[in-house]
């Protein structure tokens, strides 16, 4: 949890200094885009590696590994004499915040009962987020008095603590009882993607994925305090408030939507279509507006976003259901992906879109919000078509809807007393 918390403020601590980056290095909007876009292309490029990694060697060897880059990848950020070099910090960066993720959801399955997975799922990603408080207020503070060099010091050393404690104390599972994958050649690692690939639960928790999580990572990573500060009139302290308050948001959310996706597990695709339709409803309701959104309507909004990150584990829940053991890795980091990706895209285009519009100006950012809406409606489609695969699966699997009666009365689990696909 360590580790996965300080990646967190690793990912994040650009975003909150993207003003302060763009003075230090001299880069516009779209430079300043393309340096995140960077990090979470390197973040996507080593997820099936990553995945493949914590089949094989264990959760323990990847959270070393990633602690290690991104120590070094702070440090070198922190003294970095040209944006070149720079560059290559948030590549390091990147990944070794790409490898983390998967390397703690494997640790789970192996410490905890099967029924109680979604709910310590939910409770380890909504208490990273506790990255986004240290980044947004500390380490914030921090860089406007110490300086650059010493906030990005100071991040570095944490990472490496915590390499270190994790190579101290964490096992892959109790009692010796982890085994790692077989080696495998080149084509039998192609046909074990294509066949994870292939499992209608993976596909959906990728499209799932997508859709919930892509506009609060945005958000978040890097154009949402620009935002708040220059299109919205707000001061840093008070932006730096409202990441606080997802923070807090989402340590909230995040309980209740594991909670309903451990008894409701046939309907877990119904949880996410509701945290996209709030996405939606809410965005079109503060861009709509003429001039800056009051302050509730600011609050409303960071709020709503903060359950993209619990919607999105519901992605990586679907998946476990539906692929082996030893296939988990891999097949939670293909999840994983889903919303990488479509943060990737989203960050790329409106950075460019605020370059042709005059950069950091309320009406760029008004257009270049408008990026979110056509993918909203790619996920939304990869999500019902997929769903009604992984629900046929099901029905020949005699895995089936509770009545209404058994949702009512509380009963936990589908009714042919094993987890489904879906759904």
């Amino acid at each position: 949890m360590l580790g996965y918390v300080l990646a967190v403020l690793q990912r994040t601590s650009f975003g909150v200094a993207g003003l302060d980056a763009a003075d230090r290095f001299a880069i516009s909007p779209a430079a300043l885009s393309a340096f995140v876009f960077l990090q979470i292309a390197v973040y996507v490029a080593v997820q099936i590696p990553g995945g493949l990694l914590v089949d094989r060697w264990g959760a323990r060897a990847v959270l070393v590994a990633s602690g290690g880059l991104l120590a070094t990848g702070q440090a070198v950020l922190a003294f970095a004499p040209s944006l070149p070099v720079a560059v290559l910090a948030r590549v390091l960066v990147g990944a070794g915040d790409g490898i983390v993720l998967v390397a703690v959801l494997a640790l789970i399955p192996h410490w905890f009962a099967g029924r109680r997975v979604p709910l310590v799922t939910q409770l380890t990603t909504i208490l990273s987020q506790l990255g986004q408080i240290l980044s947004a207020v500390p380490f914030v503070g921090l860089l406007h008095s110490a300086g650059w060099s010493q906030a990005f010091s100071v991040a570095a050393a944490a990472s490496a603590v915590a390499a270190g404690l994790a190579l101290a104390v964490v096992r892959n599972a109790p009692g010796g009882v982890w085994r790692p994958a077989p080696s495998v050649s080149v084509r039998d690692i192609g046909a074990q993607l294509a066949a994870v690939w292939r499992r209608p639960g993976t596909r959906l928790g990728f499209f799932g994925h997508m859709g919930t999580q892509f506009s609060m990572m945005v958000f978040c990573l890097l154009w949402g305090v620009p935002y708040l500060v220059t299109a919205q009139g707000l001061s840093s302290a008070a932006a730096g408030g409202l990441i606080s308050l997802f923070v807090v948001s989402t340590i909230v959310i995040g309980p209740v939507v594991g909670l309903l996706t451990m008894r409701h597990p046939l309907r877990r695709s119904w949880l996410v279509l509701g945290v996209i339709a709030a996405d939606f409803v809410v965005w079109t309701a503060v861009l709509a507006l003429p001039g800056p959104a009051p302050r509730w309507l600011l609050v409303v909004l960071v709020v709503v976003l903060s359950a993209g990150g619990p919607g999105s584990v519901v992605g990586f829940d679907i998946a476990r259901t539906s692929n082996p053991g030893p296939n988990l890795g891999l097949a939670q980091s293909m999840v994983n992906l889903g919303g990488f990706l479509a943060s990737l895209v989203v960050l790329g285009v409106m950075g460019a879109v605020m370059s042709a519009l005059g950069g950091f100006t309320a009406e760029a950012f008004r257009i270049a919000w408008l990026v979110q809406y056509p993918v909203w409606l790619f996920a939304v489609v990869g999500i019902v078509v997929t769903r009604r695969k992984a629900r046929r699966l099901d029905a020949a699997r005699g895995v089936v809807p509770r009545r209404l009666r058994e949702v009512l009365v509380g009963a936990i689990g589908p009714r042919a007393g094993r987890e489904p696909v879906e759904a």
